[in-house]
């Protein structure tokens, strides 16, 4: 039987089966899933655990039949546990798995496969088959940039808690792809979080621990057009930890929004206008009315492609040190341009 990951707790509270082999290359997600296999057999009656790891030296595939072999000998339930890093048992692994499949087949025991990435043709092998057929099978893939953010969603609802969008994009940047750093994210915001609601604010108090140098004060005294005074808080902000990426989001996010805007404005739509159907904040609106007078389209591009380096320096595929990228992003953002308003 073939299983989702979202699925298997389901599954496990309606019945224990014999057989799990749970594979991938996504090691949080596996070791979830393998917790929630091993937790279910001890509430099985599995009071014993045997680990076999098939990666150890000397490594013999009969100890697999002599676990299957002595399973008569104990009063209670064994979960028997196959690490299997290669993803691979080889012709002698195949006809081993399935001959213990044969040899437990009338007992109580539990075998647990945690295995790395299976390819396809292996799927389509006969000692696949016949651990699908026996049980579960989950093949477990890596969370992609597109679907990171449902992912996070999904365990800060878990948490008993709510993110707002702005909060979720920046958790998203924060964590990059990272899924051990994200859940240990949401842990911290557990405890920071005012009645289970997530801003983000929340999560700069987390990500930046309550900095000296607030990150909000630094990009809008770029956007007024104060670099001196943004360039000071942004370096405050690197001397009290903050991560590039941190500063990047929120730096690129008025960027966006004034390069959405200045669309509207070419387009005959007047600046409070393009603002406001952008969503923002009447608070916000001289600030961000300062920048746009300040910038055209010409020199907004030139923002975004250098912040596009800044992400190419964090992620380690562009030249240069971040930060510095940084200082020259600050700079171009509070300078001036040479547009007219409409």
């Amino acid at each position: 039987m073939r299983l989702y990951p979202e699925k298997l707790a389901g599954q496990l509270q309606q019945q224990l089966l014999p057989v799990y082999l749970i594979s991938g290359d996504e090691p949080l997600l596996v070791q979830e899933c393998s917790d929630q296999v091993r937790q279910a057999a001890r509430n099985a009656g599995c009071t014993d655990r045997e680990v076999i790891d098939a990666g150890a030296p000397g490594f013999n595939w009969s100890d697999m039949l002599a676990s299957a072999s002595s399973m008569s000998l104990f009063a209670d339930r064994k979960l028997v546990e196959l690490r299997l890093p290669s993803g691979k048992p080889g012709a002698e692994g195949s006809k081993v798995l399935q001959e213990y499949l044969e040899i437990s087949g009338s007992g109580d025991d539990v075998l647990l496969i945690v295995a790395g990435k299976i390819d396809k043709q292996s799927t389509n092998s006969k000692w696949y088959k016949a651990l699908d057929a026996a049980g579960a099978t989950l093949q477990i893939w890596p969370v992609d940039a597109k679907d990171l953010p449902r992912w996070l969603q999904q365990r800060v609802r878990a948490a008993g808690m709510h993110i707002d969008n702005d909060a979720l994009q920046l958790l998203c940047d924060r964590v990059e792809g990272n899924l051990l750093a994200a859940v240990q994210e949401v842990e911290k915001l557990k405890l920071l979080a005012d009645d289970g609601e997530i801003t983000v604010h929340t999560v700069t108090a987390s990500v930046s621990n309550n900095a000296r140098y607030n990150l909000f004060g630094m990009t809008d005294n770029a956007l007024q057009g104060k670099a001196a005074i943004s360039l000071k808080m942004l370096h405050g902000l690197r001397g009290e930890g903050t991560e590039p990426a941190v500063a990047l989001w929120a730096l690129l996010r008025e960027i966006r929004t004034l390069h959405q805007a200045r669309t509207a404005v070419d387009g005959g739509q007047s600046p409070q206008q393009a603002l406001s159907a952008l969503r923002v904040w009447k608070n916000r609106m001289s600030l961000m009315q300062a920048a746009l007078s300040r910038h055209d389209t010409t020199s907004l591009v030139d923002l975004l492609d250098q912040a596009a380096r800044v992400d190419g320096s964090i992620k380690g595929y562009a030249g240069g040190k971040a930060w510095d990228h940084l200082d020259r992003l600050v700079v171009t953002l509070a300078s001036a341009s040479t547009p007219a308003l409409r």
